[in-house]
């Protein structure tokens, strides 16, 4: 059986708000919202570290069918954070999950190895600019060597990092 190639302009039949309206009704999940700031933690440890502490709590709204939310607040901002989404297909989804739950603003922090040493660990490197390796960001930008942030974000952030502990660095991945 050979496989039909890949039509990148086709919307995917696997909508998140369809799979949001069916998580909720199979797990009587009811209706609510989650925090507008939502991070993807891949690697798990911030969502075990803030739960450890007491300093998260589950949100009860949120409809994923494999993944948990918490929500924790930091300087009065309210923040909801998946932890364990793992691999870029499961990512995405979890991230148009969110975006059609109401998060307008969605970070991805991961641990990584380093090529190139910017200093003494612990430190952040807010991605600039990112190689793309495979199809699934396809569906969202045109074809090309590189995807590369926002350049109205970028400049919203000029000054945001400065004085952070630890360091942030802009770089590439």
């Amino acid at each position: 059986m050979s496989i039909p190639p890949k039509n990148y302009e086709e919307p995917s039949v696997f909508t998140p708000i369809n799979l949001l309206r069916e998580a909720r009704r199979q797990k009587s999940i009811p209706e609510g919202t989650i925090p507008k700031v939502c991070i993807l933690d891949p690697d798990g440890d911030i969502v075990q570290n803030l739960v450890a502490t007491g300093q998260a709590r589950l949100n009860t709204y949120w409809a994923c069918y494999h993944t948990q939310m918490y929500n924790f607040a930091y300087r009065e901002i309210e923040f909801g954070i998946v932890g364990n989404a793992v691999g870029a297909s499961f990512a995405v989804l979890v991230a148009e999950e969110m975006f059609a739950s109401g998060c307008t603003l969605l970070l991805s922090m991961t641990s990584a190895g380093q090529i190139v040493t910017k200093g003494t660990p612990p430190y952040f490197v807010l991605i600039e600019r990112a190689l793309r390796d495979e199809g699934t960001s396809y569906h969202y930008l045109p074809p090309a060597p590189y995807s590369v942030i926002n350049p109205k974000l970028m400049e919203s952030l000029k000054d945001a990092f400065e004085q952070s502990q630890p360091p942030v660095f802009r770089g590439s991945t």
